[in-house]
């Protein structure tokens, strides 16, 4: 067994709960962090006790004893600047999505990363969840037959959706619904997007954000598969970072469908009344175990780095995902289909938008 040591960027929510997976691991040696908010940075030395912490990231960009770097930090656009230091530095790199936040700073990582042999993962922890990972195996095994159209529509509080708003310009396209673009092109492995078209509309979130309060996407796939994504950030505060999503997956010989909404586990006091716990989407610790698919996700790199093993999500596969989303943010503007790949004059009209 070969241990390995990692540094983690950010320890906010995200990178919290993936330093401490990496503090649990036997495969972990040495684990270094560098977290900005200075009370947080006190709050994560006492979870995960690690080699090393400090409030500037080049710490862990210049430290050569890492095998790994996780990239949890915050705004997004410090995603493709810190992945470019990591990747030029030699380390493995695992990066929350988005990405980047143009095609061009994509084409440039993934060519890093090519050209030092890295592995470099994004974290679309949905691909994790024992549920999505089912549908997976049904259409592999041919349970339902073939594909023929897939339902996703995923809703978030209010609360979570101005937090993730009120930091970035980027849409529900490119911050939740690029959660479930990554899962349904995954389920539909080898076939390919060749058309999108979407619409979005405003609400309750305009006034406080300027975002849309929901965006729904249609794919069409280079088999005829008819992908259709919906996302929403303005449900009524309930349990924080609340999550729902409901699934319909058809097939030529059968219909899959999945209720991810976490109406399985009600707990109901008089203080609080209804609430339903365990049902953010990256999850929470529960005692002895973990809910949600991040922990597993987190697994899953520290083994692929330790063990050499192939990434679950690469780069190149969420490159993918953001021409997807950012063909749907060009469809709201003209109001018709965009066709699929994007040519430099569709690019040109996205970054003017």
């Amino acid at each position: 067994m070969k241990q390995i040591n990692v540094g983690i960027i950010g320890t906010g929510w995200c990178g919290g709960i993936r330093a401490n997976t990496c503090a649990a691991s036997t495969l972990v040696d040495e684990l270094h962090i560098a977290e900005i908010n200075e009370d947080r940075l006190k709050e994560i030395i006492s979870e995960t006790k690690p080699t090393s912490a400090s409030t500037d990231y080049k710490d862990i960009i210049t430290n050569d004893r890492l095998d790994t770097i996780i990239i949890s930090a915050t705004p997004e656009t410090t995603h493709y600047p810190i992945a470019k230091e990591a990747l030029l530095a030699g380390k493995h790199v695992f990066l929350e999505k988005p990405l980047a936040l143009t095609l061009e700073e994509a084409d440039e990582l993934i060519q890093i990363q090519k050209e030092n042999n890295l592995k470099f993962a994004i974290g679309y922890s949905q691909r994790f969840n024992h549920k999505f990972a089912y549908a997976k195996k049904s259409l592999m095994e041919k349970t339902i037959g073939d594909p023929v159209c897939v339902l996703v529509s995923r809703h978030l509080t209010r609360s979570l959706g101005k937090k993730i708003s009120g930091r970035t310009n980027l849409s529900l396209a490119a911050m939740e619904a690029t959660h479930d673009l990554d899962f349904v092109l995954w389920l539909m492995e080898p076939a390919q997007p060749v058309r999108v078209y979407s619409q979005s509309v405003y609400g309750a979130m305009k006034a406080s954000t300027g975002s849309e309060d929901a965006q729904w996407i249609m794919v069409t796939m280079d088999n005829g598969v008819i992908l259709t994504i919906g996302a929403g950030w303005t449900m009524p505060p309930g349990y924080p970072n609340y999550s729902s999503t409901w699934v319909e997956l058809t097939g030529t010989d059968g219909m899959l469908v999945i209720d991810d909404t976490h109406r399985d586990v009600i707990f109901n006091t008089m203080e609080n009344g209804i609430r339903l716990p365990m049902s953010s989407m990256p999850g929470e610790p529960v005692g002895h175990v973990f809910a949600g698919p991040m922990h597993n996700e987190t697994v899953h790199w520290i083994e692929a780095v330790a063990f050499d093993r192939p990434e679950m999500c690469s780069a190149e596969k969420a490159k993918r995902v953001m021409e997807i989303y950012m063909a749907a943010d060009l469809s709201v503007e003209r109001k018709e289909a965009v066709t699929l790949p994007l040519s430099g004059l569709a690019l040109s009209s996205v970054a003017a938008a």
